[in-house]
């Protein structure tokens, strides 16, 4: 018998969870600029569901396939709420879920966050984590004009161009613009390399201090000696508090 099942959640995707009816309680994941058909966000779903969650790796990327990551342009967030949604009401869910995001993927769980606090929208998530995550909006990033660091014409995104829509609209989410996460109102954890390249670990430090001023669950945890990618020792170690704060939160 499988410990460890795949049920398709309708209108989405793939979600990984236990064996049984369950419920379960539920976590959405957001990848990276890597793109949704990297198996990175499905290697977290498969981590989550081992340990009694039932996840659902989110594809967002435009245009992305086996072959390559896709664009994070214009991606409407609103499509995000609706799946947030999808999974609280999913059979084999609970009802509570929480939302994990790494680098941009980070960065989207906290905007998305923040945009349903500011409108009081029902379906907020139960818990929130970000690793290596940016604190302000960020441009867009199309994975075919991608290079390395130190290429000619390298850059981690477009300034010109916008990564995210609500309500059918960009204008709010201009490259540089504050994501205010401050308005989240539920437990939050953050995350972050010391020696982050990618994203600089200043950005967690700012986010943790907005979310001091307010009240409610914040932990923030960070890994000297890191880069934007942990490696063994620590990730094991991240993953062990993103466990116990899923499961103190939402279990």
């Amino acid at each position: 018998m499988l410990n460890i099942v795949r049920r398709l959640l309708p209108a989405f995707g793939t979600t990984y969870g236990p064996a049984g009816d369950g419920p379960f309680p539920g976590i959405l994941i957001l990848h990276g600029s890597e793109g949704g058909f990297s198996g990175w966000s499905h290697r977290l779903a498969v981590l989550f569901a081992a340990h009694g969650f039932l996840a659902y790796p989110h594809a967002y990327s435009r245009g992305g396939n086996a072959w390559n990551a896709g664009a994070i342009e214009e991606v409407a967030l609103d499509r995000t709420a609706e799946a947030l949604a999808a999974l609280r009401e999913f059979a084999y869910c609970s009802g509570r879920v929480g939302l994990y995001g790494v680098s941009r993927g980070g960065e989207h769980a906290l905007l998305l966050a923040s945009l349903m606090a500011e409108e009081g929208r029902a379906g907020q998530a139960d818990a929130l984590a970000a690793h290596a995550s940016a604190d302000v909006v960020c441009g867009a990033f199309d994975a075919r004009s991608f290079r390395d660091s130190g290429d000619p014409g390298w850059q981690a995104w477009d300034a010109a161009s916008r990564a995210w829509t609500w309500r059918g609209s960009s204008e709010r989410l201009k490259p540089t613009t504050r994501i205010e996460i401050e308005r989240y109102a539920g437990p939050v954890l953050l995350s972050h390399g010391v020696e982050d390249a990618t994203w600089s670990v200043d950005m967690t430090r700012r986010l943790a201090e907005r979310l001091a001023a307010r009240k409610g669950h914040v932990e923030t945890h960070f890994y000297e000696g890191e880069g934007h990618m942990l490696r063994s020792e620590a990730e094991n170690l991240h993953h062990e508090r993103l466990l116990r704060f899923f499961s103190r939160f939402l279990v």
